[in-house]
């Protein structure tokens, strides 16, 4: 028999008194795709950075092909072969695609003839795989999946034989993440082993020979995709059934709380990147915004998060919300009761290097509840930190830990718990589900359609159709700056939202 391509044997890892990996064993064959779930804080990423060598394990071995292998760091990890696709790209951003590609791989003090190597050998790539990207482009200058590609690259330029993907389709569109696993099927067919860790169910059920699942630090059930169903693997991460839909009942739209008349926002380049859109959300519903990242979401979100300027005329309940001067700015926004989940939590919804208590009053420090005469009532602000942590169960459930040191879908958590717990007339939400397990995105669905039973509204953008379709009452569709068409949610579909991403008038599509 062929030995398998990765054998992790009994790998245990712990920060302090977390417990991250407890006795980990699993067994991965060569040429296949073998996804890795669990919920947020499972400690999937924490084994994968142990087999590339970010992490070492207080106990356990690491077998590649049938070898023992110590992998103390990432450079023994490339040059066992494997190569690792993290779920915030590791890129330098004004170097070009060319130069990210042989950092760290230099041949020799020369750069010349190492840049000239791994053009050539770039090409080749391209195409063998389809991963067609312009060499001379500067990181900064391409899109995530463009960027993404120039990770996987990276990776195979090092001749990695196994890659490992850590929720590689979290910033990508639907149509890049069906040419990624175009590319992954083209590398599983070239005898490429593949570890896949993803949140998203279809991508395992339908890209996936085998799949693992891990709960609380442990490894609780590999299984061939083919012999299994999302509702079994859904109850092997979480412990319980799990609902795969949006329960709602019909909505009740009473009167308009957000009016939009002509809003244009230009960007700081001179570029316009909203032009004149008219929308409206009422009381009692969902709006869902549907498009293509870069056509214009974004742009809306922050004018009316007060994160950037705009005109034309924005009411709240009626009144007029300033786009621009005195008033257009986040703390205005937030003393008018809206609430703001930014779609990158990283760079805009949270402080990186602060402690989770900090975050969670980050914006509401001056709240009532959270001042003692003159002063920041730094006890109140952490007792309610352990409140909204024990809620939205958030993993670990420590005030002190830095956002930095949560997983990418606990930190999501704590964002949505901020911001949704404030009770705002108007929630605006990017992205509420990116990186978050099954288990936690049916929590926050049901936060936000508890929020909307309460009469409160909501504007959600997400790159999700499948979201967008089951949370949302109303959606409509932007494609570059405009609104193409705007329908009930149970009277379209994705073909119907698909065509008006690409540019096709509603009426048409």
């Amino acid at each position: 028999m062929t030995a398998p391509a990765i054998e992790l044997k009994g790998i245990s890892k712990a920060f302090g008194p977390v417990q991250a990996n407890k006795d980990i064993s699993i067994s991965v064959q060569p040429g296949t795709i073998h996804g890795i779930i669990g919920e947020n804080g499972a400690g999937k990423s924490t084994l994968m950075s142990i087999l590339y060598g970010f992490y070492k394990a207080d106990r356990g071995e690491i077998w590649i092909n049938g070898n023992k292998t110590e992998i103390p760091d990432s450079q023994a990890a490339i040059a066992a072969g494997i190569g690792m696709v993290f779920q915030h790209f590791k890129l330098v951003e004004n170097f070009t695609v060319l130069e990210n590609v042989i950092l760290g791989a230099e041949d020799g003090g020369l750069l010349r003839p190492s840049l000239a190597k791994a053009r050539k050998a770039l090409k080749a790539l391209a195409a063998e795989y389809e991963l067609n990207v312009d060499p001379d482009a500067r990181i900064d200058e391409i899109g995530v999946g463009m960027q993404q590609r120039v990770e996987i690259l990276k990776a195979l330029y090092r001749q990695a034989d196994i890659l490992i993907l850590d929720e590689p389709t979290g910033v990508l569109t639907p149509s890049e993440a069906d040419q990624l696993f175009r590319i992954l099927d083209r590398l599983r067919s070239e005898g490429k082993t593949i570890l896949l860790i993803t949140h998203k169910m279809r991508e395992i059920m339908e890209y996936t020979d085998t799949v693992s699942v891990m709960r609380r630090g442990q490894m609780t059930a590999t299984v061939k995709t083919k012999d299994s169903s999302p509702e079994e693997l859904a109850e092997l991460m979480v412990g319980r059934k799990v609902l795969l839909r949006v329960d709602k009942v019909p909505a009740q739209p009473g009167a308009p709380i957000l009016e939009i008349e002509g809003l244009r926002v230009v960007d700081d380049a001179g570029v316009e990147r909203v032009k004149g859109i008219d929308l409206t959300v009422r009381a009692g519903e969902i709006l869902g915004i549907a498009g293509v990242a870069g056509n214009g979401q974004s742009e809306l979100m922050e004018v009316l998060g007060g994160m950037t300027v705009g005109t034309g005329s924005v009411r709240l309940h009626g009144n007029p919300l300033p786009l621009s001067g005195l008033g257009a700015d986040g703390r205005s926004r937030r003393a008018a009761h809206i609430g703001h989940v930014p779609e990158d939590r990283q760079s805009e919804g949270l402080i990186m290097d602060f402690h989770a208590w900090e975050n969670v009053a980050f914006g509401y420090h001056r709240s009532p509840e959270y001042q003692k005469g003159l002063l920041m009532d730094n006890a109140a602000v952490r007792a309610d930190t352990e409140a909204k942590m024990a809620k939205f169960d958030v993993r670990p459930p420590d005030p002190w830990l830095a956002a930095k040191n949560f997983s990418g879908g606990n930190q999501q958590k704590i964002v949505v718990a901020r911001e949704i717990e404030r009770n705002p007339d108007l929630l605006l939400i990017g992205q509420p589900t990116r990186g978050v397990d099954i288990g936690a995105i049916e929590f926050i669905h049901k936060q936000i359609v508890a929020l909307r039973d309460q009469g409160k509204a909501i504007l959600l953008v997400s790159v999700e159709l499948e979201e967008i379709l089951s949370l949302s009452d109303r959606v409509a569709v932007m494609f570059d700056g405009q609104i193409m068409g705007e329908r009930p949610a149970d009277q379209t579909d994705e073909k119907a939202l698909g065509l008006m991403m690409a540019g096709v008038a509603g009426e048409a599509a």
